[in-house]
């Protein structure tokens, strides 16, 4: 299908849980939100970059980033998002929010890339980057309400992260929510009601005990993701109580598993989510109050 550039999309960039690689696996935690004129992008793990391009976005006009949590496969390639973009022309300015901490991270990469950044602008004749990026920390609460843009976020339960926060964008008639990492949290139901998009991330069981099977610290990590995550089936009854349009699964856990299949996470959030719904994979395109816009079997439309 063809694709409005106009249109209020979201486009998934980066659809598995967890910072590791596999061999022909999806990349970790990203997303374009691109909603009332603004091109947004949600968390900025590894293949962020690639993925903004390829999804027909020019990297220099780079304007607003929200990251969820500091977990890496959320914040990794913040830093170098943000500098191949200046490389390729950024001169507007760019607005990060982010948890406490954030701002730390923005100072640390630039500490690290110095001699890089100053020697482009003597030699490259470059804006200095550190003057074009304003880092904002945010709490629960409110977030930005600017241009008929309103963002706000919700304190999740992600243990051991405290600052892990559920965020809900809105332009007009149109919003969408992302879950962020957390554990089943019932009153994310009332954060997400009536949206558009409930971007909500998914374990499968059987997945799981196949991947603390052959990870080194197993125990301990099933431990964090029976605490920390939520079960597909959990997604669907938070959908379910909040009354969206469409389900999307992502943040996949395990995502690179080759005994599971799409069928498998419609089959788990089909007990408790009767509505539309989207089994997240990378570079997939869904429109805001419309059936998706590049082809998703898995939709109810």
């Amino acid at each position: 299908m063809s694709v409005d550039p106009g249109a209020d999309r979201l486009v998934l960039l980066g659809s598995k849980g967890g910072p590791a690689l596999r061999p022909g696996g999806p990349w970790p935690s990203s997303s374009l939100l691109e909603l009332g004129g603004r091109s947004i992008v949600v968390d900025c793990g590894l293949g962020v970059t690639r993925g903004l391009v390829d999804a027909g976005i020019g990297l220099k006009a780079l304007d607003l980033i929200f990251i969820t949590h500091l977990h890496s496969d959320h914040v990794l390639e913040l830093g170098p998002l943000i500098h191949t973009a200046w490389t390729a022309g950024l001169a507007g300015s760019v607005t990060v929010f982010g948890p406490p901490g954030t701002a730390d991270y923005w100072q640390h990469f630039c500490q690290a890339m110095a001699f890089d950044i100053d020697i482009r602008i003597v030699d490259e004749g470059r804006q200095d980057i550190r003057r074009l990026v304003s880092v904002v920390e945010f709490g629960e609460g409110e977030v930005l309400e600017e241009r008929g843009l309103k963002v706000t976020a919700l304190r999740v339960d992600h243990p051991p992260v405290t600052d892990c926060f559920a965020l809900r964008f809105e332009h007009g008639r149109k919003s969408a929510v992302f879950s962020s990492d957390t554990a089943f949290f019932p009153p994310l139901a009332d954060f997400a009601k009536d949206a558009d998009i409930l971007v909500h991330e998914a374990m499968l069981e059987e997945g799981v005990e196949r991947l603390v099977a052959r990870t080194g610290n197993g125990a301990r990590l099933r431990e964090h993701l029976l605490a920390s995550h939520s079960f597909a089936e959990e997604a669907g009854r938070i959908a379910s109580d909040a009354g969206v349009k469409r389900l999307v699964l992502n943040h996949l856990i395990p995502a690179d598993d080759a005994e599971i299949g799409e069928a498998d996470w419609v089959a788990a959030v089909r007990k408790t989510w009767a509505g539309d719904l989207t089994i997240a994979r990378d570079g997939l395109g869904v429109g805001l109050g419309t059936s998706p816009i590049l082809g998703d079997e898995s939709a109810k439309t």
